[in-house]
């Protein structure tokens, strides 16, 4: 029996009828998706990834507002974030009658133009048992990989979607091929004219000096629920905190990096291309604690 857990979102942008949450129960071993779906054909809509502890799904407000950000810069309708909202603790509440209650899940939630010239979106979320990240927590190599776009490319660029969520990641993924082809586990991303912008699927985390800092997000990053947890976490230390335009060479001195990411959540970075960097492993296991115990 398959451990997944499959809603389909049957109210994705409005009010369902009077007793229907707007969402339904599927199998997740049937066919759900039809062929024609813009999803399929052109790999247009967004989505989001959200880490659930104990139960618990980080940063779900959060994510529903950045899956609602996306949505607006594809132009599509704006999905009903309170049907999502307990579409994902109706997907977990199921996962842990039938699977128990221990272990790191996630929510994926997928959001779509629908069938193509029905003008009527999709949406189907999916909770299931997340990837052993226990190795990666201690230390990743990196390589940086110019992206081929200014840093301004949002501003200057907004059709590029640069910024959105979008269920378009073959570029992501054949970055992170490209790493594995250079002997690395994940890549950062440069700007064509030298600023550090993100991972494929993470944010950028230096120290410097005493300061942490991460790229200011009108480079066309998205804005990272984890990362902002992080920020709350280094404050709470002592530590200075900034988004800023970060240079290749500036990037390249730091003191210590990290990659942050919703389920993975905090990467120490060991090395990129060639260049060693320390690892404080008791500062970051204890970030990793902290991100793991989040409640809100």
């Amino acid at each position: 029996m398959t451990r997944a857990t499959l809603l389909t979102i049957t109210a994705p942008t409005g009010e369902p009828a009077p007793g229907d949450p707007g969402f339904a129960l599927a199998d997740f071993d049937a066919p759900q998706v039809r062929i024609t779906d813009l999803a399929v054909t052109r790999g247009d809509g967004v989505f989001e990834t959200i880490a659930v502890i104990d139960g618990h799904p980080q940063a779900l407000g959060p994510h529903l507002m950045r899956l609602a950000h996306s949505a607006e810069l594809l132009d599509l309708p704006a999905p009903a974030e309170h049907v999502w909202h307990e579409a994902v603790l109706a997907g977990i509440a199921d996962y842990r009658s039938r699977n128990g209650e221990g272990g790191e899940l996630f929510a994926k939630l997928i959001y779509t133009r629908g069938v193509e010239g029905t003008g009527s979106p999709s949406g189907w979320i999916f909770v299931d048992e997340g990837e052993d990240f226990t190795q990666q927590r201690l230390g990743i190599s990196v390589v940086a990989l110019d992206r081929g776009l200014r840093h301004d490319v949002a501003e200057t660029s907004p059709w590029l979607l640069a910024g959105a969520k979008s269920l378009s990641y073959a570029v992501n993924r054949a970055a992170q091929r490209e790493a594995v082809r250079r002997g690395a586990d994940d890549v950062i991303f440069i700007s064509s004219d030298g600023y550090a912008l993100e991972g494929p699927t993470s944010n950028v985390i230096l120290l410097a000096d005493g300061v942490v800092r991460t790229p200011q997000t009108d480079q066309g990053i998205l804005a990272g629920t984890t990362q902002a947890e992080v920020f709350a976490f280094f404050q709470e230390r002592g530590y200075a905190t900034e988004y800023r335009h970060i240079t290749r060479d500036e990037l390249q001195a730091a003191d210590a990096l990290w990659l942050v990411s919703s389920v993975r959540q905090a990467a120490p970075i060991t090395r990129v291309d060639g260049r060693e960097y320390p690892v404080d492993a008791e500062l970051t296991a204890e970030l990793n604690r902290y991100l793991l115990s989040r409640t809100h």
